[in-house]
């Protein structure tokens, strides 16, 4: 368990710095995640600001708190994590349930709108800090070469899960080319007349 629990504590540190980093990184950023949380419509207009430095800030927190090498303080993140992706999870998911397809401003800009992928993303996450959270409470000890192999392994983990709207985005166009390309090999449809 104790492997586990580095393995969960790298994936959401890296998700939490990245979700954190790419928010607030600029004057740009920042407005672009404001302006799609009012696009959301699950926030009043005038709380729209204070949800997003709480969302930031508290992000951030987990990130560090996930980063601290001692089982209290790892609990404590991924009981923070757990609820804070739970809320998310509930503001996407009740937009989704009423057609609102705002861009998901997850981990900073992109155009993919809020939809079930990230849904099911944010119960896998919420799932790793409770695996998390239980691995932090157990009892046991981890030998360093593999506490670093399941460490990297998170972190990767982590990275790839931030970058996977990316990663899709870059496979579609090739799949929508081979279309392109096999249809024009075809060549145009001629029809035949017969006088």
């Amino acid at each position: 368990m104790r492997y586990l629990e580095v393995t969960c504590r790298l994936l959401l540190a890296a998700v939490f710095v990245v979700a954190a980093f790419n928010k607030a990184s600029g004057k740009t950023a920042w407005l672009s995640f404001v302006q799609s949380l009012h696009q959301l419509r699950q926030v009043p207009a005038s709380l729209v600001r204070p949800v997003a430095v709480a969302a930031v800030t508290t992000e951030t927190t987990v990130a560090l708190l996930l980063l601290v090498p001692v089982r209290a303080v790892g609990a404590a993140g991924f009981a923070v994590a757990a609820g804070l992706l739970l809320a998310f999870t509930v503001v996407i998911g009740l937009a989704v349930s009423r057609g609102n397809r705002a861009p998901c401003r997850c981990f900073g800009a992109s155009r993919v709108p809020l939809g079930m992928p990230h849904v099911i993303r944010n119960l896998v996450l919420i799932l790793a800090a409770v695996l998390g959270l239980i691995g932090a409470l157990s009892e046991g000890t981890a030998e360093v070469p593999y506490a670093l192999l399941a460490g990297t392994g998170g972190l990767i983990l982590g990275i790839l899960i931030t970058a996977a709207e990316d990663i899709v985005a870059l496979v579609k166009p090739i799949g929508t080319l081979r279309s392109v390309s096999a249809t024009s090999t075809r060549g145009p449809h001629r029809t035949s007349r017969s006088d």
